[in-house]
């Protein structure tokens, strides 16, 4: 990768009708050292911007021009519109392939070297659904398009970094996605992207059981004995630092998070509310394993704030 003062990177403005406008004119008061171009409908941003009180000048995208530093109150917009006007704080499911469109395209230039990484701003998957996509969430849905077989998420705050063996799943559903081959796979890819991003050498994880005391010995549970505990002790002999399982109740401590480059948890609200509890408003959402740098806020569309 080129080096970050020459990067450019695709922001994507997701949900018209949330806060993800609102963050991409924020951000354009701020000096950066990387060319950010937000792929938006650049009506929706002056609307946006004028309902804000926000001096801020929109310049129209030009993948020829040389990447520098975006000046501050300036924003570059590869424009895509808006399939019906949008009403601030109102969602309308007839924009979900707006929001689908802008993904497509931010992803296809990042894979094309038109971009270096690829940030987004909160989406609402119920009204994507509703406008009649699959659509279980960002992660997911990058894996598909990037033709990804697998990929991780991990949230991280200044002190913890949180991965999840599956994501946004029904619980009732997440013990039977975890199975052995799965669950190889996610901690190859957290330990590689560890390494590969982080520039950790021997990424110390920490892992979660799925039961509470991870199963007590299969009083409560045999996933960790069938599944979780033969997978960690294979990887363990290949020379990864792997720890349990472990119960999710005590992992999250001092004692163990000092230690600690990463945990896995077994499901989303396992190891989410923990981190976002850390550092709400200040973590960073990473999707590893894709072949492009994808990284998102960790909140949802604020409707509430819109405006």
């Amino acid at each position: 990768m080129r080096d970050h003062s020459e990067a450019r990177i695709a922001l994507t403005a997701g949900e018209p009708a949330g806060i993800g406008p609102d963050l991409c004119l924020l951000l354009a008061q701020q000096a950066s050292t990387s060319k950010i171009t937000v792929i938006a409908d650049k009506t929706l941003l002056q609307q946006r911007a004028q309902q804000l009180e926000l001096d801020i000048k929109l310049i129209d995208f030009d993948p020829q021009t040389t990447a520098k530093p975006t000046p501050v109150s300036t924003l570059n917009v590869y424009h895509v519109p808006l399939k019906v006007p949008c009403i601030c704080q109102q969602s309308d499911p007839a924009n979900a392939a707006y929001v689908i469109e802008t993904l497509n395209i931010a992803v296809q230039g990042c894979l094309q070297g038109q971009f270096q990484a690829l940030v987004t701003a909160p989406i609402n998957k119920s009204v994507i659904q509703q406008g009649g996509f699959d659509f279980s969430g960002h992660t997911e849905f990058l894996a598909t398009i990037t033709n990804t077989p697998q990929v991780v998420m991990m949230l991280v705050t200044e002190q913890l970094r949180v991965a999840l063996a599956t994501t946004h799943l029904p619980l009732s559903e997440v013990a039977t996605a975890i199975n052995r081959e799965h669950l190889t796979t996610t901690l190859k890819i957290l330990h590689q992207d560890l390494k590969k991003y982080f520039a950790i050498d021997k990424p110390n994880i920490y892992i979660c059981g799925l039961n509470p005391h991870a199963g007590e010995n299969g009083c409560l549970g045999n996933e960790e004995i069938d599944t979780i505990t033969p997978v960690i002790q294979q990887l363990q002999k290949t020379g990864m630092s792997l720890h349990g399982p472990m119960p999710a109740d005590t992992v999250f401590t001092e004692k163990y998070l000092q230690h600690a480059d990463a945990v896995l948890a077994m499901y989303h609200d396992q190891g989410l509310p923990v981190l976002k509890y850390a550092g709400f408003g200040q973590a960073v959402n990473i999707t590893l394993g894709l072949p492009i740098i994808r990284t998102s806020v960790d909140h949802g569309t604020a409707f509430d704030l819109a405006g």
